[in-house]
């Protein structure tokens, strides 16, 4: 009949054997999720840097946009403005042309007034 010391070195040696496996196991396992960690850091990071792109390109497109809209009403002011100038200054010439002396008269007038208000 073996001994109880030689009895506990083979149950010793089994349990050993067994943690050694588990650990092994662990080991796998904790490599294994690492891995995937990794794996899903780098989808990530991808997935960041073409939402960055894409939002780049989306206000580039938005600028743009806003320029052409901005030179286009410019151009309909500038547009504008020049058509009440000629009309005004149709709007003179028709004045001159019906009531010269009026005319006249009203540039002397607001030539004293301005030259009074220059002297003080």
């Amino acid at each position: 009949m073996p001994s109880s010391d030689t009895m506990r070195d083979v149950a010793d040696s089994a349990t050993f054997e067994r943690l050694q496996k588990d650990v092994g196991a662990v080991k796998k396992d904790l490599a294994a999720l690492a891995d995937q960690i990794t794996e899903t850091i780098s989808h990530l990071s991808g997935a960041a840097r073409r939402q960055a792109r894409q939002g780049y390109k989306q206000a580039h497109a938005n600028m743009d946009a806003a320029v052409s809209d901005a030179t286009e009403r410019g151009g309909a002011l500038l547009d504008a403005a020049h058509d009440a100038a000629s009309s005004l200054e149709e709007t003179l010439e028709d004045v001159v042309t019906q009531r010269p002396l009026a005319t006249v008269g009203l540039a002397l007038g607001l030539g004293f007034l301005i030259g009074m208000a220059w002297r003080r």
